[in-house]
């Protein structure tokens, strides 16, 4: 239950500020053209408002509605999601939206995106200067990576140490790996201390989705952290930071070794099957041992836990002013990963994986960490900024597409027109919304 409240907690602070930002792109915007803005309400309200007030001499009334499904600035003279089609029929006044050039807007329908991407590439140079940028170089990963079925079934083998991708050397795991390894016609690895192919099918990401098991992890070294007096590992001169990296001639990682302890547990019977030789390295030499566990199979050893310090790490510091350089690569480079994605979002298991509110809240750590939160809440700005530009009626894509339509014909589509696409807009989002959360009740309970 605390683990439910603190990620719904995170969810809700983070749409509340991206709500809050978005819609105040398009408020700026009609307040610098002198366009009345008579509501700004963060979240829907339908029938209700939970909170309202409206200062003294303003034009805008400020409000909290109770549907935290977004949110909305109520723009004079323009058809939106309140459908006021009866101020449509007055005539027109020289504060609403309906009588201003179309240039202007057009810039009023782009400010929600503008600002969302902008706040995106804000935190990401927050994030970089405050914490910097640590990573684990992938082809410095000493184990390799532990690959999921489907990787295996196309070539890869646990163990394998990602080089590049048609010739493109890999930095680091993340989406950019994985969208760079399904592009590619072939990735090199490093296998057995020799470099190998393995090539891509044209499927490869449909694969993936149906699989919906993480494409590959790294494999963590089994790092000694404290050792039993008097028993075999601590006789055979083993000592706390030993990193064992082969167990009888063979590579074996963390939970390789665990597991075949317990196998040898299971299956032996005297002292010879109990015998042992392993290869551990100590600050950086490696030397190998022989020596005989107990009936219970165990050598009085125990592993660290702490994973941040058993890889490679590199970390980049940056200065106030390099951060935001790099935070609008980041940011761009981001937006560039996500849009490259969409397109498997239209295929039968794309749809499958599309997820609502459930999904997104997942997405935040189980216990409260301000990194986490902000990369996240960067990351959904960058999404809510992409998404809405999308040319559906509705959304301010829809708008803009319409106002670029006004531009190159010279003429306004009818309010007829507007309303009918408003609707069917709507209809499209509320439905595509109800698939998206009736999937995460479906993962929810199968």
């Amino acid at each position: 239950m605390e683990t439910f409240l603190i990620r719904a907690l995170q969810l809700i602070m983070s749409l509340s500020l991206l709500v809050i930002i978005h819609e105040g792109g398009h408020f700026l915007f009609a307040r610098l053209f002198k366009t009345r803005v008579e509501k700004f309400c963060l979240f829907f309200d339908p029938w209700f408002t939970l909170f309202k007030f409206k200062p003294k001499n303003s034009e805008t009334e400020y409000g909290i509605g109770w549907l935290p499904l977004g949110g909305y600035v109520k723009i004079a003279g323009m058809i939106d999601e309140s459908m006021d089609t009866e101020q449509m029929k007055q005539p027109v006044q020289p504060w609403e939206f309906r009588a201003k050039p179309a240039w202007q807007r057009l810039l009023i329908m782009v400010g929600g995106v503008l600002f969302n991407f902008l706040l995106a590439l804000f935190i990401y140079s927050m994030i970089l200067f405050t914490w910097g940028d640590e990573y684990v170089p992938l082809q410095k990963a000493p184990l390799g990576m532990d690959f999921n079925e489907t990787a295996k079934a196309i070539g890869f083998r646990d163990g394998d140490i990602l080089v590049s991708a048609d010739g493109v050397p890999f930095e680091r795991y993340g989406g950019d790996m994985l969208t760079s390894i399904v592009d590619a016609r072939q990735v090199t690895v490093l296998r057995d201390g020799q470099e190998a192919s393995v090539y891509i099918p044209e499927d490869m990401m449909e694969r993936l989705l149906a699989d919906s098991v993480r494409f590959a992890s790294f494999r963590y070294p089994f790092v000694i952290d404290s050792i039993m007096p008097g028993q075999p590992a601590a006789l055979a001169g083993l000592q706390p930071g030993d990193s064992i990296t082969q167990l009888d001639g063979r590579n074996i990682a963390y939970f390789d070794f665990k597991e075949e302890m317990q196998n040898r547990q299971k299956a032996a019977d005297d002292s010879t099957g109990r015998l042992l030789t392993l290869t551990y390295v100590r600050a950086g030499v490696a030397d190998t041992v022989t020596l005989t566990a107990d009936s219970l199979y165990q050598i009085g050893i125990a592993a660290s836990l702490q994973t941040n310090k058993l890889l490679p790490v590199v970390k980049k510091e940056y200065s106030f002013f390099s951060s935001i350089p790099a935070g609008v690569t980041l940011g761009v480079n981001t937006l560039k990963g996500y849009v490259s994605q969409m397109k498997y979002l239209f295929s039968k298991e794309g749809a499958k994986q599309l997820g609502g509110f459930g999904t997104i809240g997942s997405i935040f750590p189980a216990t409260w960490d301000w990194y986490q939160f902000w990369y996240m809440t960067a990351f959904l700005s960058i999404i809510l900024a992409f998404m809405n530009i999308l040319p559906i009626p509705a959304l301010d894509g829809g708008h803009v597409l319409f106002l670029i339509y006004e531009i190159v014909a010279r003429r306004k589509p009818s309010d007829k027109f507007m309303e009918r696409a408003q609707m069917v807009g709507m209809f499209l989002l509320f439905g595509l919304l109800i698939w998206a959360n009736f999937n995460d009740i479906l993962r929810f309970f199968f």
